[in-house]
């Protein structure tokens, strides 16, 4: 399993007993989605390894507590601690309506109420207070800001959404 073919659901920061169970802070607004799972990926020196899940439940709301398999000691359990946790892709929750996830927007065409068509979507910064999307119009960078006011609709089946700027927003990058 790629990377790329995952999502990062969060990372395991303490021992929780000395039978090897663990607290994973989850990135996630439903950690209850995640309570019962089989398996998950742990990021092992930049390798995604499998991990089987004997029992896990949530504590104290945002943290899930994990039993690995053959993860019986504290030992054990020091060898994982602060790894990263990945999923597949596939088991993301599907979003409908206005919602959605980042990585699925990349490629789509982003077009104005306004000004018409603005460009392809070729990344997300979410390293702002705001996050952005990052389109490409003819080779020039737009930023737009992914709030909720702007995002009119978002049409999955032919890869566009439709956002209503404040005017002159696209005009100040071309």
């Amino acid at each position: 399993m790629k990377k790329d073919d995952c999502f990062y659901l969060g990372k395991i920061v303490k021992k929780y007993s000395f039978k090897g169970e663990v607290l994973a802070k989850l990135d996630t607004d439903q950690p209850e989605l995640y309570d019962h799972l089989d398996a998950i990926f742990l990021n092992l020196r930049n390798n995604l390894v499998p991990f089987f899940i004997e029992h896990s439940q949530l504590h104290k709301s945002e943290l899930l507590r994990i039993k690995f398999e053959d993860v019986d000691t504290e030992a054990d359990a020091d060898a994982i601690m602060k790894s990263d946790l990945y999923l597949p892709l596939e088991l993301l929750p599907k979003l409908e309506g206005n919602k959605f996830y980042f990585h699925e927007v990349i490629g789509f065409t982003i077009n104005d109420k306004n000004y018409g068509k603005v460009g392809i979507i070729k990344g997300i910064n979410d390293s702002t207070a705001q996050a952005l999307f990052e389109i490409d119009s003819n080779g020039t960078e737009i930023l737009i800001p992914m709030n909720d006011e702007f995002i009119v609709k978002v049409d999955r089946d032919n890869k566009t959404i439709l956002v209503e700027t404040p005017e002159g927003l696209i005009d100040l990058y071309l």
